[in-house]
């Protein structure tokens, strides 16, 4: 089944211009792709290059070869001077402050990170015991991955209604699955359990906010939670949700034959189908950089954000949310997703599952002709278009929002 739909802009008029601009990496992201391209960032990033460079040849430099006075103290005094600090005689061992300098940075580092991890799943767990709906029941899980990391994941359960489908969504780029609770608890109230699995770097799950090492680990990670969702619900259809990146992530997932025999369709808002350097020699120098600094990151951080919403309370809610990462990007994540999106660009004749694709016409963040371009070219036989004219990317957080999920819940109730 086909159907293309265009609808015409309401009489609420887009906040921001509909001009092209430069394509941006995230959903919901925080960082303009030229932001991390422009010339002036490649000039940073060639005088950081050249500085790593001389820190690297320090140890080669000529140096004097004197010895220090420690060294040169007899073996006996050193030996009384150990003494003095650690005592003898088998009593108690003093404490030794070891000054900071001293620590090592990959353990300070790691320290850290475990911390800031901990602190961000708390915040998601106090976020699910402090949701009181009488109509949905809402739970929090942790999944452990096969690479040893720990995702959080949450569910929403209708309290009434017999549960007739599932539905798992996947969340976008810089933000987590509690930001789509209002949209849970109204599949709720159409009788369809849901979950949400926060992926690596993102809000309870391990590692470091708004860092992608990898976007496949993000697709296996799908695939292992799908697996675990449809055992513990037998005979139940499931659906796969997924918004910008998210999207992409179910997409390049739903090539795999067993994904696709296991789901009954998937639904993608705003996906990250097409996303284009905006200096070409970025896609020859990425896959360097990516390898050699990772985690650096390019321009500044962006508290307001982007305008992904034409509601202003939709965006200060957003950005103001502390498990949305508002950091500037680092150099693996969007070279992952230019990765990522020239992948599906590459194999989108391949998609045979049934989808619903909804974007706006206005989105300056991911290509709208992309989505255009994934319902012309996808083999599959069920598919259906919905472009929204002067929305912007965040459809589920536009004043409209109530349309678009009646869109969705209607295509859904439909294959059922």
């Amino acid at each position: 089944m086909e159907d293309s739909t265009v609808l015409p802009s309401p009489s609420l008029s887009p906040s921001s211009s509909t001009s092209p601009e430069s394509l941006i990496l995230t959903s919901g992201a925080t960082v303009r792709v030229n932001a991390l391209l422009s010339l002036r960032s490649l000039r940073t990033l060639l005088a950081f290059l050249n500085a790593v460079l001389l820190f690297l040849l320090v140890p080669f430099l000529p140096r004097s070869r004197r010895s220090s006075p420690a060294m040169e103290r007899p073996k006996d005094e050193r030996k009384q001077r150990q003494e003095a600090i650690i005592g003898t005689g088998g009593g108690a061992v003093p404490a030794v402050r070891v000054p900071v300098a001293l620590v090592p940075r990959r353990l300070a580092a790691a320290v850290s990170l475990e911390g800031e991890v901990s602190s961000r799943r708390a915040l998601a767990i106090r976020n699910v015991r402090d949701d009181e709906s009488s109509e949905s029941i809402r739970e929090f899980s942790l999944f452990a991955t096969g690479r040893g990391e720990t995702l959080f994941t949450q569910s929403w359960t209708p309290a009434f209604a017999k549960t007739r489908a599932l539905v798992i969504i996947l969340h976008g780029l810089n933000e987590h699955s509690g930001r789509y609770s209002f949209f849970a608890k109204k599949l709720n109230s159409n009788s369809y359990k849901v979950y949400g699995m926060d992926w690596t770097g993102h809000g309870g799950s391990d590692g470091l906010h708004g860092y992608v090492p990898s976007l496949d680990n993000a697709v296996n990670d799908l695939k292992a939670f799908l697996v675990k969702v449809v055992v513990d619900n037998p005979g139940l259809p499931c659906f796969l949700f997924g918004h910008s990146t998210g999207a992409s992530i179910i997409l390049k997932a739903v090539l795999d034959p067993k994904v696709e025999n296991v789901v009954e369709g998937i639904v993608v808002t705003s996906p990250a189908v097409r996303v284009q350097p905006s200096h070409p020699i970025y896609g020859v120098i990425a896959p360097i950089l990516s390898c050699l600094l990772p985690r650096y990151q390019i321009g500044g951080a962006d508290k307001k954000g982007q305008p992904v919403s034409r509601d202003p309370e939709a965006l200060i809610a957003k950005y103001s949310d502390p498990l949305v990462y508002t950091g500037s990007i680092r150099i693996r994540t969007g070279c992952e997703i230019l990765r990522v999106t020239s992948f599906l660009q590459e194999n989108l004749k391949k998609i045979t599952v049934p989808f619903l694709v909804l974007h706006g016409s206005a989105d300056t963040l991911t290509d709208p002709s992309a989505s255009r371009a994934l319902y012309e070219e996808a083999s599959s036989v069920d598919k259906t278009i919905k472009l929204y004219e002067g929305f912007l990317h965040d459809l589920l957080f536009e004043p409209e929002k109530d349309l678009i999920m009646k869109d969705i819940i209607d295509w859904l109730n439909s294959r059922l």
